[in-house]
């Protein structure tokens, strides 16, 4: 098998994760404050990863010139976004916050086609120059195009029409959120030149859970103590913890590094769709044909976004 389909398999597992970790959540917040939340379940998540971690690489031990991007990739993508995210989808309705995540993809291809454009400035030859710029040009019509299409997916799946419900505030934190995370992609992407998955997914889970704890001091300062969770919300938080937090990230890194950061962030629409269905399955709610057209048009929008994108490794 190839490291690419590796990679794919990869991500669709991270998605399944991901999506289903709504569901816990909303299982999870009616005991806990959202950014406790985040802290126990990257607890969890730090502990897991400390045993892979001794395991499969033991020798790696942090190194200074790694401290800028881990501090800066563990504090945005994990603690900036966990904050952002769980702020914004208070404020405003979740359908709503859905469809402005689905914005990261086109974010993102943007700001790819923006870093080789600057890349290719750099180059003397002013002919090959040209050459590049428009070759990246076209290289990204058909993964925006692709985005476009599995965002439009993404309104249908949400099931409602946006039309700013929410307070102001509540969008400008889903936005930041959506930049947080692809600042984080970013971020990583540097370090898989000279380490380990492991030893990145491990720091950033650990600089990102020492962010949660002054947010979780100040929530249990200002409410009163978590009543006592039983069995079920404990079953969900270790889910998080395990499969959302430390298994998804180190299996999105992986998609980051063998597929790129582009192709990576299209599997982000899917999320919507796996949250939907597993509503669908789990919670029994029902789902309407205009989302079940919603979901088909996310995944044509995925294929035909990965068309034209390359592939990292073989």
């Amino acid at each position: 098998m190839t490291r690419r389909n590796k990679a794919l398999i990869a991500v669709i597992i991270c998605v399944l994760f991901w999506g289903f970790s709504f569901i816990s959540i909303k299982i999870a917040v009616a005991v806990f404050t959202p950014m406790t939340l985040g802290a126990l379940r990257f607890s969890i998540a730090l502990i897991f990863l400390y045993f892979i971690k001794r395991k499969i690489a033991p020798e790696e031990k942090i190194q200074m010139k790694d401290l800028p991007l881990l501090t800066g990739a563990g504090l945005i993508g994990v603690t900036l976004y966990f904050f952002f995210e769980k702020n914004g989808v208070s404020m405003i309705p979740a359908s709503e916050a859905s469809i402005i995540t689905a914005v990261i993809p086109i974010l993102t291809l943007i700001a790819e086609g923006l870093g080789e454009k600057i890349v290719s400035l750099r180059n003397k030859d002013q002919k090959k120059e040209r050459q590049i710029i428009k070759g990246s040009s076209e290289k990204l019509i058909l993964p925006v195009l692709g985005a476009l299409i599995s965002l439009t997916g993404v309104a249908m799946v949400a099931g409602v029409s946006f039309a700013l419900s929410g307070t102001a505030l509540g969008y400008l934190f889903m936005a930041g959120a959506c930049v947080s995370w692809v600042s984080y992609c970013f971020l990583t992407r540097p370090l898989f030149a000279r380490r380990s998955r492991i030893y990145i997914v491990f720091w950033q889970a650990a600089i990102g859970f020492i962010g949660f704890l002054p947010f979780a001091f100040f929530e249990v300062k200002q409410s009163q103590l978590p009543q006592m969770p039983g069995f079920e919300v404990w079953g969900h938080i270790i889910f998080l913890g395990i499969c959302c937090s430390a298994i998804g990230y180190w299996l999105y890194s992986l998609a980051l590094r063998d597929l790129g950061v582009g192709t990576a962030s299209i599997f982000i629409n899917l999320i919507p769709v796996v949250s939907t269905i597993g509503g669908f399955f789990i919670l029994g709610e029902r789902l309407q044909p205009l989302q079940w057209l919603g979901g088909a048009l996310v995944l044509g929008g995925v294929y035909l976004a990965m068309a034209r994108l390359p592939a990292k490794g073989t």
